[in-house]
């Protein structure tokens, strides 16, 4: 999702890798940590905790591709190509592990580094992430229909553009729950004007949503956060993805933190950016780093959700216990 707020104060870098133009933002100085953006969005949707947060730790904001300053080619947009695109990016900065905050969309391809690369993970912070049930906002879904991309060329024709723009965000000054989030969803529907950006997104889109809605899911995969630490935090009024997924991420990972901000919506971390910064540090300091073990990975992956504890042999060092999960259905 999209952003507003004060801009990034760190100077926005660019490295082109695999032929396509990144943008992002390095500062500060401490254990690394990734924050991915969500659709529509770039960077700067974490100018309100960017400067908080690069006091105690060196932090990387990229713009994804198809997104803010970032090439829009055509390209692999699924979580499994950002989540690659990821692991690139830190390898040319020279960053070896990273705690990775997810935010939406990001929240997903943040599962999916994860998933694909725990030898790099530390720490996983979910954000309104999606991936955690089916539901989402019937904009979203939208996307995906025939026609969205002409009609969205009509629809951000400079007059009506502007109007429908400051229409949405007056709604939001109302401060009525509802329409909380319409400011950022404003800069989404702003962006749309160029192409390559509406043809981006929707392939973003088309990769993760159909018209039931989210197609992809962690609940196969929840049980791999037994061996990484894992803190979720929603806006109770999100209007964009619905709070009680935090639930479903509570119920899939039973040792997740999870915390609900009250009078927040989708974009917790900017409508309380010092409550934010606070339990991502609290989070951070009352946990160990994920130590990646093959074998006991290997373990995970061979027996599945329905491992039970392990028992660790006399004079052996205690095993991480895996607790049993009920896989949930996703309705897609």
């Amino acid at each position: 999702m999209s952003s507003s707020g004060a801009p990034v104060q760190a100077r926005v870098q660019h490295v082109t890798i695999h032929g396509h133009r990144r943008a992002y933002v390095v500062t500060g100085s401490g254990p690394a940590l990734l924050l991915l953006h969500g659709l529509g969005c770039d960077h700067t949707t974490w100018a309100p905790v960017i400067d908080s947060l690069a006091r105690r730790y060196t932090v990387i904001a990229p713009d994804l591709l198809g997104h803010g300053e970032s090439d829009k080619p055509r390209a692999d947009y699924s979580v499994g190509g950002y989540a690659n695109g990821m692991r690139d990016l830190l390898t040319v900065l020279g960053i070896d592990r990273v705690s990775v905050v997810g935010h939406s969309f990001g929240g997903g391809v943040a599962m999916q580094f994860a998933y694909q690369f725990p030898e790099r993970t530390e720490r996983l912070i979910l954000v309104g992430s999606g991936g955690l049930g089916p539901e989402v906002t019937p904009a979203i879904r939208a996307i995906t229909t025939p026609g969205f991309h002409q009609a969205m060329g009509l629809l951000t024709l400079p007059g009506v553009r502007h109007v429908g723009t400051a229409g949405m965000r007056a709604l939001a000054a109302t401060g009525v729950r509802a329409t909380r989030d319409l400011t950022e969803l404003a800069d989404i529907y702003d962006s749309f004007k160029d192409p390559r950006t509406r043809a981006a997104i929707r392939h973003v889109v088309r990769a993760v949503v159909d018209w039931r809605g989210q197609i992809v899911t962690m609940a196969d995969r929840a049980y791999l956060t037994e061996a990484m630490p894992m803190c979720v935090v929603w806006g109770r009024n999100d209007q964009v993805i619905p709070v009680r997924h935090a639930g479903n991420a509570a119920a899939l990972a039973p040792s997740a933190r999870v915390e609900i901000i009250p009078n927040a919506g989708h974009f917790p971390h900017k409508d309380h950016p010092q409550r934010f910064v606070k339990i991502v540090n609290d989070f951070i300091r009352s946990t160990e780093p994920a130590v990646y073990e093959r074998d006991h990975w290997r373990t995970l992956l061979e027996h599945g959700p329905d491992l039970v504890p392990l028992q660790a042999e006399a004079g052996d060092a205690p095993v991480a216990p895996v607790h049993t999960l009920k896989k949930m259905g996703t309705g897609a």
